[in-house]
């Protein structure tokens, strides 16, 4: 008997969702950020035994959407939820349980398929108010298993991953069993350089910023990429470029180095920066950017 289905990760922002996806699957496929809004896309972790296949999916944090870019972000939350074959819905212990939307818990509890509540971040409380956490979860979410877990400190991730393959259904695998993602190395590539904007910029620059990879070619040991980071504004073009080219040559060597920790080899690599002129709200910027198909 083989086992393979869709584990689909959703949540508010800053739960850890990302930091979830990358400790199950043991790859860096999803960008972390203290910063809100980190995940743009979804994306898919792929763990394949002999015998099973998970495809994790994370997705961007549940918002209230105030511009196209962030209405094709929670669309992505959407179709999570409607093709899903085990659900994880993520918080932490320092969500407010009365601060949630309410029509996101209706449309868990209306779910038939099995889901599991993921309680991050526990090696920041202590086990009164756990409990107390999760005795509210339970109210709020019955029939929902309940695994209070540290992602970052991967505590209780094996005894989840047991409980994952036990709910699988029976199917083939969906995927080549060498597949770590569903995503290109392209699409790789461009979050890493984009992790290290969010790092390193404040304010609204992270979430003005989307990044193209405009050639990616590998010849002998040496991998050769160039890429465009837009903006919205001239002056955010400044400010990504930082005064005699310094602040983006920090951004270009960081991601150099995590893109030949990656990939394996050596990376030559090109940033340029330009202007697009409010992308966010701009159907065919955001179609060239691979948010609309």
């Amino acid at each position: 008997m083989h086992k393979s289905g869709f584990v689909n990760i959703i949540g508010h922002p800053n739960v850890g969702k990302s930091t979830l996806m990358n400790a199950l699957t043991g790859e860096k496929l999803a960008i972390i950020s203290p910063k809100v809004q980190t995940t743009r896309h979804r994306i898919m972790g792929i763990v394949s035994g002999e015998d099973f296949q998970i495809v994790y999916s994370d997705t961007p944090g549940i918002l209230k959407p105030h511009y196209l870019l962030q209405e094709t972000m929670l669309n992505y939350v959407k179709t999570a939820l409607s093709d899903a074959d085990i659900l994880l819905y993520v918080t932490d212990v320092f969500e407010k349980i009365e601060n949630i939307d309410e029509n996101i818990l209706s449309e868990i509890r209306k779910l038939t398929i099995p889901k599991i509540l993921i309680i991050n971040k526990i090696d920041l409380t202590n086990q009164e108010n756990l409990e107390k956490i999760v005795q509210k979860w339970n109210e709020k979410l019955p029939n929902t298993l309940i695994f209070p877990t540290s992602a970052l400190h991967k505590f209780q991730l094996s005894n989840l991953f047991e409980k994952i393959i036990s709910l699988l259904p029976e199917s083939p695998a969906y995927f080549d069993k060498e597949s770590l993602t569903d995503k290109s190395e392209r699409f790789i590539a461009s979050e890493i350089i984009r992790e290290k904007i969010l790092l390193h910029y404040e304010k609204e620059i992270p979430y003005s910023v989307e990044i193209v990879i405009e050639e990616f070619k590998t010849e002998g040991n040496l991998l050769k990429i160039n890429s465009l980071i837009f903006v919205m504004r001239e002056t955010q073009k400044g400010i990504i470029i930082g005064e005699k080219g310094n602040a983006l040559k920090r951004v270009a060597t960081e991601a150099r180095k995590d893109m030949e920790k990656f990939f394996g080899k050596k990376v030559f690599l090109q940033v340029f920066v330009k202007v697009d002129k409010d992308w966010r709200d701009n159907p065919k910027s955001l179609k060239r950017f691979g948010y609309i198909e």
